[in-house]
């Protein structure tokens, strides 16, 4: 692991193999081993584990992750550093390298984890596939920016469209902070590694509802969900009216901003207009 954490030995393996790292890509690769311990910590790994790692990069976390899982699916996009990756795990019997994009990558294990160093310009579109796959993970632990983590672990009176996606189908929490010399090259901003834990309960007869009231409630945040609701030209809309009849019989003032909802306020919305 010395070799993929030393910022100078590291420069010299990118050299040997021609790498020059794609900012467009969002390649910033882990180089702090005790961020890597952490990250290995909250995925609470046993030899019965199997991982998927997003983004594997040059294999510095998927090195730590076999050593603590039964098996290691490690997918990197970049075709460019899949030599590399060979080189530094592909030896390993329990590490499986794939070259593809991870949101056309399409996952066989019943049950697994995943644990990953995302590219930060398609964090929301990792969560929300391994949310919506019809065998989520148990477990996801990803090292993202801060600012997102702390939207997607947001609370009333400061709930997001985002939050509450998230929310509706898993319990996220912040487990650290991470400096951006954690990384190599150096981000712009601090990082987070946020744990994400997919409920047991099934809502999928809800979803359809969940997301339309959702998207229609935070369509203007800063207006009553009244108002959005009745501003929403998708759609849907006579849902939306049915749900503004509804709010009385829950206690849920119509004039109140989305923001204000909590996750179970949302769903118990989302039953009222289902059972109709």
């Amino acid at each position: 692991m010395t070799e993929l954490t030393n910022t100078q030995k590291l420069k010299l393996l990118l050299e040997r193999h021609s790498l020059f790292l794609s900012k467009k890509m969002g390649q910033i690769f882990l180089i702090d081993k005790s961020a890597l311990e952490k990250i290995v910590a909250a995925g609470n790994l046993s030899k019965e584990d199997i991982v998927i790692e997003v983004g594997a990069g040059i294999g510095t976390l998927t090195l730590e992750l076999s050593k603590n899982a039964k098996r290691v699916i490690a997918i990197e996009k970049d075709k460019n550093l899949i030599p590399l990756l060979k080189e530094t795990v592909g030896k390993l019997k329990n590490v499986e390298v794939i070259n593809e994009d991870i949101l056309s990558y399409k996952i066989n294990e019943v049950d697994y984890k995943v644990v990953a160093n995302v590219p930060y310009y398609i964090t929301s579109a990792i969560i929300r596939k391994f949310l919506e796959e019809k065998n989520p993970p148990k477990l996801l632990v990803l090292t993202i920016q801060k600012e997102v983590a702390k939207r997607i672990t947001a609370k009333p009176p400061k709930m997001n469209l985002l939050a509450v996606s998230v929310q509706f189908f898993a319990t996220p929490k912040i487990i650290s902070y991470l400096s951006p010399c954690s990384f190599y090259p150096q981000p712009k901003v601090t990082s987070s590694i946020l744990s994400i834990i997919p409920y047991n309960k099934e809502y999928k007869d809800l979803q359809k509802n969940f997301f339309l009231l959702a998207k229609a409630g935070f369509s203007h945040p800063r207006k009553q969900l009244v108002t959005n609701f009745h501003l929403f030209n998708g759609k849907g809309k006579e849902k939306l009216i049915l749900a503004l009849e509804k709010m009385e019989s829950i206690s849920i003032d119509k004039k109140r901003r989305a923001e204000t909802l909590s996750i179970e306020e949302w769903i118990i919305l989302s039953k009222k207009i289902n059972e109709v």
